[in-house]
């Protein structure tokens, strides 16, 4: 993540904001944003691991990204706000890989997510035996591995640092905008598949299964167009400040807080477009809202 430590304010750029004002900026951005993230991807683990039904390869990727924006919420962001405040240096080197690797995850987990939408429809009659939990919870595990050790290039070339989370990013954009693109297209032949099946009326199982992967599908691509809103900015900010010649202003330390958002917002996208989950949550909290009462009126 760019930080001031890493920016030369003094460029030909201009700076339109001081230095203080984005830090405080930033500061008041990321402190309801730690609330919404620690809270809502606690109850979406929560009401997955409470709720036996919703266990699936899908809902494994889903765990693990609750997990990484957990991470970003519970350690990353006050990290960052302390770092801001405190313009320590050290702290700067521990929220960078920190940074990467959990918000890293998070984006990475996101496009697996596309990649698994793509497949169950892709491979609609083949899609239990390709995507299995065993395959889903090593592709969890993979991605956690993989940016885990990428994001500790920074203590080896701040250079490579930058490059390496560009790259990343820009691969995750990548394949999450291809697997949407086929998306789509199966959408629409699979529209013609279904009118002709209910014309016919035949197949009904098949014609029910295949409609709930297709909004399963387009719901997905909310998270798609959120997650290029929120991670665009960062790759624009990694790729000006890996060119030489070109300064940033300290403005653009607020592609970090982006990023961040993303982290808060997925577990209330969640819960808004899926039916079963958001049912989930809302039994959590009521169990967890009754508890204490029960407690008391047997005391």
């Amino acid at each position: 993540m760019a930080n001031q430590s890493d920016t030369d304010y003094s460029g030909s750029c201009g700076d339109n904001f001081r230095p203080e004002t984005v830090v405080i900026i930033n500061c008041v951005l990321n402190v309801p944003l730690i609330l919404i993230s620690i809270i809502g991807n606690i109850l979406v683990v929560a009401a997955i691991s409470r709720t036996p039904h919703l266990r699936s390869p899908s809902t494994i990727l889903l765990c693990s990204l609750a997990f990484s924006d957990l991470l970003v919420g519970f350690v990353v962001q006050p990290l960052y706000i302390a770092s801001e405040l405190m313009e320590n240096d050290f702290l700067y080197e521990v929220v960078n890989p920190l940074s990467f690797c959990a918000c890293g995850v998070s984006l990475a987990t996101m496009t697996a997510i596309s990649v698994d939408r793509f497949l169950a429809l892709h491979y609609h009659m083949r899609y239990p035996n390709l995507m299995t939990a065993h395959r889903a919870l090593y592709a969890s595990v993979t991605l956690w591995i993989v940016i885990f050790v990428i994001s500790f290039s920074t203590f080896w070339k701040e250079k490579a640092y930058y490059f390496s989370a560009a790259v990343c990013i820009v691969i995750c954009l990548l394949v999450s905008t291809f697997c949407y693109i086929r998306v789509y297209r199966i959408v629409r032949h699979h529209h013609l598949q279904i009118h002709a099946q209910r014309q016919a009326v035949e197949n009904t199982e098949t014609s029910q299964s295949t409609e709930r992967s297709i909004k399963r599908a387009m719901d997905t691509f909310v998270f798609y167009i959120v997650l290029t809103f929120c991670y665009l900015p960062l790759f624009t900010a990694m790729v000006m400040f890996g060119v030489p010649r070109i300064q940033l202003t300290s403005a653009w330390n607020l592609t970090d807080t982006t990023a961040y958002m993303n982290s808060s917002v997925n577990p209330i996208l969640f819960c808004w477009r899926f039916r079963e989950l958001r049912t989930a949550v809302r039994k959590t909290v009521r169990q967890m809202l009754c508890r204490p009462t029960e407690v008391t009126s047997l005391t």
